[in-house]
């Protein structure tokens, strides 16, 4: 069984491999990124509780949903102890259950990228503002520990092994940005580009 308690850059390699469900559809995870609180500049909780990221700060196993460049939204799943600000966010997957739902929600894709970044994997599933501060139900393979499953909400299924993982730099931060905090499934092709933060010019 997964502990959440634990710090961000612990609990993410854990989730890998792990089938996220929501309703029809379901994605096994292949890519995350840990996101460290109040310390780490890269993280939305860097200067601590706002009304955006109060959900952050615990408890852990709920869901942190955020509209992300103003195009998607963005799943994280809380971690730490309640009152410790740390999160794990959900980049990339394999769509397992749900594909035609799945296809539908995406335009028509191709399988390989129904899921693949994070605004992908949320409108994949379904995800929406909705699940922000949801439970996440937590369900062990062998199904003997869990915590209280989603029902129609968001069900985590752990994997039944630790998977070969690789990590390196987060996509897209500038702040902390050489930060080895990306963990991902070692040749799985519904992995995302790796794409370092663009410098803009100051106006």
């Amino acid at each position: 069984m997964i502990d959440l308690n634990q710090s961000a850059p612990a609990v993410a390699p854990q989730l890998l491999g792990a089938v996220l469900s929501l309703g029809p559809v379901a994605v096994r995870l292949s890519e995350v990124e840990a996101y460290e609180g109040t310390a780490d500049p890269a993280s939305h909780a860097w200067r601590g509780p706002t009304p955006r990221t109060q959900v952050m700060f615990g408890p852990p196993g709920i869901a942190y949903v955020y509209f992300s460049y103003g195009m998607h939204w963005a799943m994280n799943i809380v971690c730490c102890p309640e009152g410790t600000a740390g999160a794990v966010l959900l980049r990339a997957g394999e769509v397992v259950r749900g594909v035609e739902v799945a296809r539908e929600r995406r335009g028509g894709v191709p399988e390989a990228r129904l899921a693949r970044g994070p605004g992908c994997l949320t409108q994949a599933l379904g995800v929406t503002k909705a699940q922000r501060g949801a439970p996440i139900g937590i369900v062990d393979q062998d199904e003997r520990n869990n915590t209280a499953p989603g029902g129609d909400g968001l069900t985590l299924t752990l994997a039944p092994a630790p998977q070969e993982f690789e990590c390196g730099p987060r996509v897209g931060v500038s702040r902390n940005a050489d930060a080895a905090l990306r963990y991902w499934i070692a040749g799985d092709v519904t992995v995302s580009a790796y794409r370092a933060a663009k410098v803009r010019a100051k106006q």
